[in-house]
């Protein structure tokens, strides 16, 4: 079981706009060829800041689609959210270190996936229970909006690179080990 964190980030390593818009990512088309099939097989629990939380209410739910994830969600946030009929999905707030064990039990032996945003994956590395970075970076520059991972990560060894692969000639996907303190 591992905590990890899976998303895609511009070359210039923002992850949304500055109005946390993802549609920047979208143009690339599906992710079937991408490495998200093989990935989520193996996640039985997801992490969601609430920006990332009503990005995908406004462009899964309210646009018709259903709830992509069959695995419970708890969704970190100090705001009250619309919640989605027939989907579990738990709102939290404080600190996540009892949120995180509460994961991990439902995960039962799969993985814990921090979703997004920057900001959440930094806490949960702040927290000392993040221990992998998986990020494809996309051959688009943003300019500015919210980044990667907002925290200064300079201890030699506490990133170390595991892999480089290239996915389907457009995405470089780095796979990071956290080195837990």
């Amino acid at each position: 079981m591992t905590t990890q964190f899976y998303g895609a980030s511009s070359l210039d390593g923002f992850i949304a706009t500055p109005d946390h818009d993802l549609s920047w990512l979208l143009q690339f088309g599906d992710i079937e060829g991408s490495s998200y099939p093989a990935f989520i097989r193996d996640v039985g629990a997801l992490a969601m800041g609430s920006h990332t939380y009503e990005w995908m209410l406004k462009h899964a739910i309210d646009a018709g689609q259903p709830w992509p994830y069959q695995q419970p969600a708890w969704v970190f946030t100090s705001r009250t959210l619309r919640s989605v009929a027939g989907v579990d999905v738990r709102f939290v707030h404080g600190d996540m270190r009892p949120v995180h064990q509460a994961m991990v039990q439902a995960a039962a032996g799969r993985n814990v996936w921090v979703v997004g945003g920057g900001e959440l994956v930094g806490q949960f590395h702040d927290a000392g229970l993040l221990d992998e970075l998986i990020v494809q970076v996309a051959p688009v520059t943003l300019g500015a909006g919210a980044p990667l991972l907002p925290r200064r990560i300079t201890k030699p060894g506490a990133l170390r690179l595991q892999s480089v692969a290239t996915l389907g000639g457009i995405f470089a996907e780095l796979r990071y080990a956290v080195q837990r303190p």
